[in-house]
């Protein structure tokens, strides 16, 4: 097993040349041609999840000051040395005093990544009013759900509340809403980032990484969907990178940050895949979307199952998901978004997954969509049909 160190020594190598460059002289670029503004002093709402790490890495690594604002109850997963050059606020953002901690600072900009309730967003833009020149928050295009077209653009329709009424919003809602607290608070200093599914190494939740380490093992492999389908992703390190550079360049606005920069069928995506192993393979497609829906794949508290509708990045584009993976990004690569080679992508995520910096609970609990032994039975059934 690759060990924590060797693990982040590597990434630091092979990715600081992409994370930390950008095509911001692209003559499509939205971004003001001024000079870049250096040694920020960021401050990071959240720090210690999936994206924090990286976000207080690249940042440190592009010569900025960063405080971050957790409950300092969780330790980071990636870049534990960097965590000793940062600022320390410690806050509950639940309770009525949660901001006390920030009173009396300032910072030249601020990005929300722990927007996970909407009152917080609301009541954390209210208390950095008058202490932040910029005020950028990660979204998600989850905002676009229902997903009822395609090429969706920044202006796309949006829900501002769920029929009927939830106690606590929905996802979708909940990102709608605080968008619009930030845009309300801070207008065109307001910067909202929206991305689809992130991923790369230190992604906790184990949907994309699924694809490289089941085809890194090589053999033969169940691939759901028609090979036309649509895919999109994003890698942690490229959205980050972008995001200090938007704050740099104090560039406002809406943004669909969702890759790669040109549209992928998942065909292209698992071929390309293929490519990163010497393993031998072979491909079962299953493009039939009744056969995958209705095979028993889980079985629910109530007795019902339900089938294989999704393995991210692909998801059954059809009904209220036919555009979850046709988001249009033109207007994010014209302020400088820019990818890495998928490549690039799946290497450092099967070497994060392989390596001890991944947490005890996920070796043990991998939350992939398809244990070896539901593939296999898969398999079976269509063969068998």
């Amino acid at each position: 097993m690759v060990t924590r160190r060797r693990f982040v020594s590597d990434l630091v190598h092979t990715s600081a040349a992409l994370t930390l460059g950008g095509a911001l002289t692209d003559p499509r670029s939205l971004v003001a041609q001024s000079p870049r503004r250096a040694g920020l002093h960021i401050l990071i709402l959240g720090g210690t999840g999936f994206l924090g790490p990286h976000f207080v890495h690249t940042a440190l690594g592009r010569g900025h000051t960063v405080s971050i604002f957790t409950r300092g109850q969780r330790e980071p997963g990636l870049f534990e040395e960097d965590f000793s050059r940062v600022e320390h606020l410690i806050g509950d953002r639940e309770r009525p005093d949660g901001y006390a901690a920030l009173a009396g600072e300032a910072w030249d900009a601020v990005i929300e990544t722990s927007g996970y309730r909407h009152p917080w967003t609301r009541d954390a833009v209210r208390f950095l009013a008058e202490a932040t020149s910029q005020y950028l928050y990660i979204s998600s295009t989850g905002v676009f759900y229902p997903y009822l077209t395609t090429d969706i653009p920044e202006d796309g329709p949006v829900l501002l509340s769920d029929d009927p009424p939830q106690e606590q919003p929905s996802y979708g809602v909940m990102k709608a809403l605080s968008e619009n607290e930030v845009r309300g608070a801070f207008g065109d200093r307001g910067t909202i980032v929206r991305p689809g599914y992130i991923v790369g190494p230190g992604d906790p939740t184990d949907r994309w990484t699924y694809w490289p380490v089941r085809i890194a093992r090589g053999g033969e492999i169940l691939v759901p969907g028609r090979k036309t389908d649509p895919v999109q992703y994003i890698d942690v390190r490229d959205l980050i990178a972008w995001v200090i550079r938007l704050a740099e360049d104090r560039v406002g606005g809406t943004f669909n940050a969702v890759g790669p920069g040109r549209k992928q069928t998942m065909e292209e995506f698992v071929y390309g895949l293929g490519a990163t192993t010497a393993e031998p393979l072979s491909w079962t497609w299953i493009e039939d979307y009744e056969w995958l829906t209705a095979y028993p794949l889980r079985r629910r508290n109530d007795g019902s199952t339900s089938g294989l509708q999704y393995a991210v990045p692909w998801i059954m584009a059809e009904g209220d998901a036919l555009g979850h993976m046709q988001i249009d990004n033109r207007r994010a690569i014209a302020a400088g978004l820019t990818y890495r080679p998928l490549a690039d992508t799946a290497r450092d995520t099967v070497a994060w997954r392989t390596s001890d910096a991944v947490p005890q609970t996920l070796r043990d609990q991998p939350r992939y969509v398809l244990a070896a032994e539901q593939e296999t039975a898969m398999l079976e059934a269509w063969r068998s049909r």
